[in-house]
């Protein structure tokens, strides 16, 4: 287990007409920037044990609270946590950094914002890490109609959508319990639950399967979002139809190096169309649940470290 005190002292950092607390180490390897982008409900602690290892490898590692998580701002509006303000955020951190591009690594919800901040900033990607959730193509419907069509109105997705604030309520009432619940590991693989059971889990006395970290590490968790609330990590999914519609005139297809990392386990379906829209894509699967970085942190880290190596060689 990591001992928070090890994690790195947060910064205030101005972008983009927000202020976003931001972890960063390996600043003496200024040129080789690695962003880290966290998922919901998470945190960048989640990537507590990639960074001193990207760090080793010689990269400058950079991890955001995104806005609507921990001390980061928390704007009212729920069109300001759409695609274009969530990377509109990353392309000023990458100024503020003074970088052209770097490597933008992202897991869960982090990993839809990176792969629309490469749609819509293809020059600020230099390659692209994705952890759990593959690229979603547009197709005909959007996404939440298309969601709701599959799995009914009740799946947590679309209950988000369709009944703001309850879900939200419901978590800040019980924010240690839903993430001792939430945070576990998937053993054995679990099916796709439906919203109601996904908000239930702040309600469960008893939480099932194997804890994910230790009491000290979720408390750096429920600390933050005690602090944050969750609506505004919510609001991201309130914005999955605005973001359908705002990526409508971009062109679809990812042309950077890509690494995607699978957890074998996770009930985030794989994507059978992957490399029609990331052509120079490469697949790791790994035997674990969703928290993929945190639940395999050695595994992940190696895949990481050996496709960058891989990548150097072929560019060097």
């Amino acid at each position: 287990m990591f001992d928070p005190a090890d994690f790195p002292e947060p910064v205030m950092v101005s972008v983009n007409d927000v202020q976003l607390e931001v972890f960063e180490a390996g600043q003496q390897n200024a040129g080789k920037p690695i962003v880290l982008c966290h998922g919901w409900p998470e945190h960048a602690f989640s990537w507590r044990y990639q960074m001193p290892a990207l760090v080793a490898a010689g990269y400058h590692v950079i991890v955001p609270n995104q806005r609507g998580y921990g001390n980061s701002s928390r704007p009212a509006e729920v069109t300001d946590y759409d695609i274009e303000h969530l990377s509109g955020d990353l392309v000023a951190l990458l100024d503020h950094y003074g970088y052209e591009d770097a490597t933008f690594v992202g897991h869960d919800w982090g990993a839809i914002v990176v792969w629309g901040l490469t749609l819509l900033h293809p020059d600020r990607v230099s390659k692209v890490i994705n952890l759990s959730v593959p690229y979603l193509d547009r197709g005909e419907k959007p996404w939440v109609e298309f969601i709701e069509d599959a799995l009914g109105s009740d799946f947590y997705y679309v209950h988000f959508n369709r009944h703001p604030g309850v879900a939200d309520a419901v978590f800040d009432e019980n924010v240690h319990r839903f993430l001792r619940n939430m945070y576990r590991k998937n053993e054995p693989p679990r099916e796709p639950q439906p919203g109601m059971a996904l908000i239930n889990l702040a309600r469960e006395e008893t939480p099932r399967g194997e804890p994910l970290m230790s009491e000290r590490e979720l408390a750096v968790f429920v600390s933050a979002f005690e602090t944050s609330g969750f609506t505004g990590g919510i609001n991201w999914y309130r914005n999955a139809d605005r973001n359908w519609h705002l990526l409508a005139d971009v062109e679809p297809i990812i042309r950077q190096p890509a690494l995607m990392i699978y957890g074998d386990r996770d009930v985030v379906p794989k994507s059978d169309k992957l490399a029609e829209f990331v052509p120079d894509v490469e697949v790791v699967n790994l035997d674990c649940g969703h928290w993929i970085q945190q639940e395999k942190p050695e595994e992940t880290t190696r895949a990481i470290l050996e496709w960058l190596e891989k990548q150097a060689g072929q560019n060097g």
